[in-house]
């Protein structure tokens, strides 16, 4: 296999802004991956995300680390193979990792003319809704997000600000029919949390993902045990050595193919999760139809699903799944299904 990567900007329509360390962003800097077999192509992609410890620079130097473990490869076939010898050749770097994968599986399904999740024994007409996200923009901004997808079945609303609960009712006053889920980014402290759940269930929110920080087990466990509202992990949740230690502390997580390494430790995130009773949702980053159509391919998996990044995008170089009003449509076409757009 010959490999080649190149830097992939990803501008968004309007300003992004988390309460995760006041992240605020308009351009993300993702990598685009090529693997070539026998004439043939797969894509991957790498959506970098600074809070796991990479960016486009680290991405780019560890694709230069790892291009000779996959040439040596040469066989596309060898997948769990090769995904060892990455992780032997270089620690972390993740996101890098993830987009060789997804590469090498658009390579495979198109090698043997399958969608990749025909190649792994599901249906697509599994695929559950969707929600799509709300960011925090202020009042204003938000209204008239609102306006255009108050009539959507499932959305999620980006709290962790000063006006959270005047966000509240502004979307409950337009969306009062909406599944809503809440995602706090990481913003609150254990009393704090508690006190914003108990009121966020007089709105009727379906789960609240990562209240606490990261790294704060103890006031997980004990706000979970207080909690009247599911609670999803996130940022507490990267890889499948983390799973077990969740148990008691959340009730479900929240995998995303770029901070986990890739589609086949998604899976085995998944088949541990089930195990261990927790519910699963598939999330992404800002990412193109590429990262999307790959976290797609496995969709009818999960629980819930947050697939909604490349909408965000002032325009997506590619095609791949189709994002309409939170339904998703799979391609039907071999591996991850996706093509440049034009």
């Amino acid at each position: 296999m010959e490999i080649s990567y190149e830097p992939l900007e990803l501008r968004v329509r309007n300003t992004l802004n988390i309460a995760h360390e006041g992240f605020s962003d308009d351009v993300f800097h993702n990598v685009l991956v090529r693997l070539e077999h026998e004439g043939v192509t797969g894509l991957g992609e790498s959506a970098p995300f600074f809070i796991y410890g990479e960016n486009q620079r680290t991405v780019l130097a560890a694709l230069e680390t790892l291009a000779p473990v996959v040439r040596k490869a040469g066989d596309p076939w060898r997948a769990e193979r090769l995904v060892e010898e990455l992780d032997r050749a270089l620690g972390r770097n993740w996101s890098a990792k993830a987009a060789v994968e997804m590469a090498l599986y658009d390579l495979q399904g198109k090698l043997c003319e399958k969608p990749l999740h025909c190649m792994l024994g599901l249906r697509a007409k599994d695929t559950p809704l969707s929600n799509f996200t709300l960011y925090l923009d202020g009042t204003e901004a938000l209204h008239d997000q609102l306006r255009l997808v108050a009539d959507w079945p499932v959305l999620k609303i980006k709290l962790g600000g000063p006006n959270d609960l005047e966000v509240m009712d502004l979307v409950r006053s337009e969306a009062p029919r909406a599944v809503v889920r809440v995602d706090a980014n990481a913003a609150w402290e254990p009393r704090q949390a508690l006190e914003m759940i108990r009121i966020l269930v007089d709105y009727e929110v379906e789960f609240v993902e990562q209240p606490l920080p990261a790294g704060d087990i103890d006031g997980m466990k004990w706000l979970h045990s207080r909690s009247p509202l599911p609670v999803i992990a996130d940022e507490s949740c990267l890889r499948l050595e983390d799973v077990p230690q969740l148990c008691g502390r959340f009730d479900g997580i929240n995998i995303k193919l770029t901070k986990c390494g890739g589609i086949r430790h998604a899976l085995k995130m998944i088949a541990c999760a089930r195990a261990l009773g927790l519910k699963v949702m598939l999330g992404c980053m800002v990412e193109s139809s590429i990262s999307l159509s790959a976290a797609g391919q496995i969709s009818p998996l999960a629980d819930y699903l947050d697939l909604d990044g490349n909408t965000l995008l002032e325009q997506d170089p590619f095609v791949g799944m189709k994002f309409d009003r939170c339904r998703l449509t799979l391609p039907a076409e071999p591996g991850l299904g996706v093509r440049p757009a034009g």
